[in-house]
Order: structure tokens, then sequence, then C-alpha cells
């Protein structure tokens, strides 16, 4: 503790807790601060286009929640979520899949990243190692230290994690458990074959290791749809679905201000983690959690991903043949399957810029803001790698934007 003498009292520094240490502000938050530059272009966010939203929609289901249970949807609720959300989450889950999802399976979150932070608060004690994906989701960097954790980076490919790799770094540091995004990573954007899906529940087993399945991105594919959920598959792998967390959200498919999402989970997971949820925030909203049962339970859903899907399929392929064309062999990426982004690699072709990092510093004085690929890696980053996002910006801006970041190689 810091005496700090203002001139006319002094006063006592604060002592923060020691856990702060282990983490950063974000990097995405803070390239935000530059965004205020006039005729910037960004491909820097990682959310939906609020254009997408299907307002009519929400106003509708909002006005049913409000009519049909009025105390039920502005009074407090049960921590495990909302009834009839409930129901209609496990709905949603066994049309896409997963057969054997029961509303008293899952609880409501407030968002998916706070069903991160629940599997943080109640599995990970300090020094506990946990493997993640190389690059993976920023923010669960940022939760899994902040609780102490000893991050273990899994390497990637652009069709998921390399589960022979996985299977080494499994047996070598026997991790309290297993993160893993795979259906369009967030940054990665890859999709994890079907093939990789079944092996991950056998080393599950194997090595009776937890799996956490994040699955924010599955229901924005272009085509055809990708394989099953790993919880959907489970049912093919005998004993893994007890070593499977499934954490899904409806903020990228209906909207982020809502902040519902769920999480599937062995009972004595759920129990922990609804006692532990009690402790920050008693329940996720009711009314939110009430309009999403309606809107559910209405029906509009699968029109409404159709819309979302055919947009940002049409802006993932501007922007690729952009990428492509204006670029060239300077980078290199896989085309998205669906999802939000298009991760890069700088290939310094040419004697061109090679650093992810300062091509994103050029490319903000040429006008188009990006995230380099640093820190999405819990370690060894790869410094060459960028991500971009197309779901926000529209064609024209795409390929102007393009435009720019081929002015700023050089």
């Amino acid at each position: 503790m810091v005496e700090i003498n203002t001139g006319r009292y002094t006063t006592m520094s604060l002592q923060f807790a020691d856990r702060l240490n282990n983490v950063e502000t974000s990097a995405i938050r803070e390239l935000f601060k530059l965004l205020g530059k006039p005729g910037i272009i960004s491909f820097a966010g990682g959310f939906p286009d609020s254009a997408m939203f299907d307002v009519d929609g929400i106003r509708e289901a909002s006005n049913a929640a409000l009519s049909e249970d009025p105390g039920a949807a502005l009074q407090y609720g049960a921590t495990e979520g909302f009834g009839p959300l409930r129901e209609q989450l496990a709905h949603f889950m066994v049309q896409k899949g997963a057969k054997e999802v029961a509303a008293d399976q899952l609880i409501v979150t407030t968002g998916s990243q706070q069903a991160l932070d629940l599997i943080g608060k109640t599995m990970i004690s300090p020094g506990d190692k946990v493997i993640v994906e190389g690059p993976t989701f920023l923010a669960t960097i940022q939760c899994f230290r902040l609780y102490g954790a000893e991050l273990i980076s899994a390497p990637v490919d652009g069709h998921g994690v390399k589960t022979d790799e996985l299977e080494k770094l499994i047996a070598e540091h026997k991790p309290k458990f297993v993160y893993l995004i795979p259906t369009f990573g967030n940054p990665s954007g890859a999709l994890l074959s079907a093939k990789r899906r079944k092996q991950v529940l056998e080393m599950a087993v194997k090595h009776q290791t937890l799996i956490v399945e994040d699955d924010p991105y599955g229901d924005l594919y272009f085509g055809e749809a990708p394989p099953p959920s790993l919880l959907a598959m489970s049912s093919q792998v005998p004993g893994s679905r007890e070593l499977l967390v499934h954490c899904g959200s409806l903020s990228k498919v209906l909207s982020p201000g809502l902040r519902v999402g769920w999480m599937v989970a062995p009972a004595e997971l759920l129990v922990r983690s609804t006692m532990c949820k009690q402790f920050s925030d008693a329940h996720t909203s009711t009314f939110a959690q009430a309009t999403a049962a309606q809107y559910l339970k209405a029906g509009r859903m699968p029109a409404t991903l159709d819309k979302v899907r055919a947009v940002y399929a049409q802006r993932a392929q501007t922007m690729g043949d952009a990428l492509r064309r204006e670029l060239g062999d300077a980078i290199e990426f896989v085309q998205p399957q669906g999802g939000l982004f298009v991760w890069a690699r700088l290939t310094g072709a040419s004697g061109k810029v090679n650093d992810g990092n300062v091509f994103a510093k050029r490319a903000i004085d040429n006008g188009v803001a990006f995230v380099p690929g640093t820190p999405f890696f819990s370690a060894n980053p790869d410094h060459a790698t960028f991500r971009l996002s197309f779901a926000t910006v529209g064609e024209d801006k795409i390929l102007e934007g393009v435009t720019r970041l081929a002015k700023a190689l050089n």
C-alpha cells in the first residue's frame, strides 16, 4: 500500500487483488478508442449487424411477454432461468440434433460469456492447467487467467484444433478442462471436421477430461450446414456426454442486447454454477428471458437465420474475393464457411509487411481498422496474423476497405 500526497491531504492507494496481475484490458476495446477518426472503415468489431435485428419480431415478443404474464416477466426469477425459456432453449437444441437435452439440464446465463465466467469460478484453482486453442476468444484468455489458470495452447489449422497435437497435450498436462470453439471459431473462423469432433469426444472419455464447447456462431453457416455440435454427437461416443459442457447464445443470431445465453452441463457443475450465479447477478433479466421465450415460441427464428446467413455469406465472399485480388500472395487465409470473421496471415512476400501489429497501425493511417492476431494467443503468438470482420460492413465499404489495406501493405 502506497501513500499518495495530493497537496491538501494524504490518502492511501487501493490495494487490488493479486489476481488482477494476471490480466490486461482488452486489446480490442483499446483499439475501439482509435475508431473515432472520421472516415475509418472498421473490420475490427466482433458483433452482428444491427440492421439484421428482427426489431418487429422482438417488439411483438416483448409485448406478448407483458400481455400474457407481466408479473412473471417483471419480477425476480429463478437463478436457473425463466421456465418457459429453458423449455424453448431445450427444444431449440433438440432441433439442432442434441436429442436428449431437457430444460432441467441447462441454466440461462447473461450471455454465453457469463457461462465461461461461471466455469472459471467453479472449476479453476490457481495453477490449474487449461488447454485452449491457439488462437482463441480473447475474453476466454482473460477470464481463465483471472482465476489463476495456466493456459496451454493447442495449435489450430483451417479445419480446427489439431486433434493429434491436442491429445499429446492432454496426456502431458492432464488439464482441468479443454476449451474449444469447434464451429466457426473466434478469431480463426475454422470449422472442426466431423472426424475430429468424434476424436475429441473419444479422447475426453479415454483421458477422463472435461471438454467445454463454446458455440455462439454455429447457426451462422453459409450453404451446407456444419457437422453436429459436440453435444449432438456425444450420443455416438458412450460416456462423453458426462464430460461435456455446451455454451450457447442468442447474441449473434437474435440480439446481443438481450444478453441471453445458456449452458448445458453435468448436474454437479450446474448446481455449483447456479450457486455462483446467485452471488453475482441473482438471475438473468426475466424480461429479456420472457421476450426471448416468446420469440422462439413464435417460430420466427428460422426466417431470421435465413436472412442473416444470406447477407453474411455475400459479405464474406465479397471480402474473400477482394483480399485475393488486392493483396494477392501477401496474405493467406481460408475462405470462411460461416461465422463473422476472416483469419489471415501475412506472408511477407515481395518484401511487404509481415507483422500484424505493424500492419494494423499502417491500416489505421490509411483509414481502415482490424484486430492484429497477437492478443488471441495464450502463448507463442503468431505475430503475422490478424482478424477481419465482415459482418457489419456493406459490400461497397468492404471493397473500399480492402483497397485501403492493400495500400497499407507497402
